[in-house]
């Protein structure tokens, strides 16, 4: 590879580049940013996945495919295609997770490393690198299809669906115009879907002031801006249905459209990325915006890569139409269903669509244990509100998959979030793996007798004040329970 690709220690540099860029060089740097993203999404997960769903963890994956398999026979592969199925066990996950970073090193090094390998067998820089993201993708899948409630987020499809695209990466036409086609989905989707939900607060634009506090996992800039004047939340939130409504028409017009619309989409990720955590979600939005920049050629391409090509964007065009009717509630045409029922499993065609409806109280739960019937004692999770004075953290683009999981929970009950009861049972029998996915365990040496959990609403407090939080409580969310 030519010297386009700028790397400072381990991380890429996150910008848009000029539009004299040759393309070579400007798809070979998304090639290795999109290896650094996977490197982070399947080392975040990894770590984590003995205590979320390993033989003893909250969601066991062993039990998940003995269940699909009992229910469905043969046909459970289809549900959840994973090379899991060959050897369901801990360190098969363990092998699928490292195995999935060693791929995405080499789409990272790819371009440095292709000199070394013997004349006989010497890949092009592209073809290590998306060969190398091949792997990624089938690694990555086999996860999010035992993954359950922990790999079921937007981003970990988003993923999915680049990474597939990234496997047929080059600048001619129809490739190019698919990455555009993608990023418009999703961010042209995300704005029309706030609006047909009818949630009152994106349409008075009040949304963003609610989302600085209620959002999963604030950091603490998110703080210092809810202290904001209402009419600059609201301002935001203008910026934000200009960016998802109207821009992404400029994806497709001409260069210097492209560029303005690359910069004002950037813009929105890095507002986003500045106030919450999201994982990797807004840095692979950014690297997306990689392929306003490229200029297709025009230049004439060997016969297989044509059919190639027209295959895919017929592929993809009536996939997502599909999904895009099914996305907005609309009938769908004969064979429809079937075709998207075939299609889901894989991850490689989505909708999306994120914060449709904004939540406006922010409800946690406090998990608790005790070896008497009158002292409770609470267990504190690494990222999410627990200790009022503690200040939030700032853990992108890695995900503490558990700390997201406890937020969804506490806007349902414990009865619609089966995974929770599973992680009670767990604290009861004092699994390790489960309890290193906590910040402090008050029951170090044995556990408790008997769990329970509370249910509190939390609030940013205001200036001058030594706390970050304050809270109200709000009742029993789990009752006590103990092993017998």
């Amino acid at each position: 590879m030519s010297g386009g690709a700028s790397i400072q220690g381990w991380t890429p540099k996150f910008r848009l580049p000029s539009s004299e860029t040759r393309p070579g060089v400007t798809i070979s740097t998304f090639l290795q940013i999109l290896g650094l993203i996977y490197c982070i999404a399947f080392t975040s997960f990894g770590v984590q996945s003995p205590g979320l769903i390993g033989s003893r963890g909250i969601l066991p994956f062993p039990e998940y495919l003995d269940a699909l398999r009992a229910a469905m026979g043969r046909a459970a592969w289809r549900e959840a295609p994973s090379l899991l199925w060959f050897h369901p066990t801990d360190r098969a996950l363990a092998a699928v997770w490292i195995l999935g970073a060693v791929c995405s090193l080499l789409a990272i090094f790819a371009p440095y490393l292709s000199s070394a390998i013997p004349l006989r067998l010497r890949l092009s820089a592209s073809q290590a690198q998306r060969l190398s993201l091949a792997g990624c993708l089938i690694l990555w899948i086999s996860l999010c299809s035992v993954g359950q409630d922990f790999l079921s987020f937007q981003w970990d499809i988003l993923l999915s669906e680049a990474g597939f695209l990234a496997i047929f990466a080059d600048a001619s036409r129809v490739r190019v115009w698919l990455f555009r086609w993608l990023l418009f989905r999703l961010m042209f989707f995300s704005g029309v879907l706030k609006l047909l939900s009818g949630d009152p607060t994106w349409r008075d634009l009040t949304a963003l002031h609610y989302h600085y506090e209620t959002q999963p996992l604030p950091n603490p800039v998110s703080w210092y801006i809810y202290q904001q004047p209402l009419w600059m939340a609201k301002a935001e939130t203008l910026f934000t249905f200009v960016a998802e409504l109207g821009v992404p028409f400029l994806y497709f017009g001409p260069r210097r459209a492209r560029r303005v619309a690359a910069w004002i989409t950037a813009a929105l990720q890095f507002l986003i990325l500045a106030t919450g955590n999201f994982a990797f979600f807004n840095f692979l939005a950014i690297a997306l915006c990689f392929w306003l920049t490229v200029e297709p050629e025009r230049g004439p391409h060997p016969t297989p890569h044509k059919i190639v090509s027209v295959a895919l964007a017929l592929f993809i065009g009536v996939s997502s139409a599909l999904v895009s009717l099914e996305q907005l509630t609309l009938p769908l045409p004969p064979g429809g269903a079937a075709i998207l029922h075939a299609i889901d499993p894989f991850r490689i065609v989505n909708g999306y669509g994120l914060f449709q409806v904004m939540t406006t109280d922010r409800p946690e739960i406090l998990v608790e244990g005790s070896n008497g019937a009158d002292h409770w004692q609470a267990y504190e999770f690494r990222y999410k509100p627990g200790d009022l004075r503690r200040a939030p953290a700032v853990i992108e683009p890695a995900q503490p998959r558990l700390d997201w999981q406890m937020w969804f929970a506490a806007l349902g009950t414990y009865q619609t979030n089966r995974w929770f009861v599973s992680f009670m049972l767990r604290l009861l029998q004092g699994e390790p793996a489960v309890l290193r996915l906590v910040q402090y365990n008050p029951f170090p040496a044995a556990p408790p007798k008997y769990v329970r959990a509370r249910l509190f609403l939390y609030h940013f407090t205001s200036w001058g004040g030594r706390d970050w939080w304050w809270r109200e409580e709000r009742g029993t969310y789990f009752p006590a329970v103990s092993l017998k």
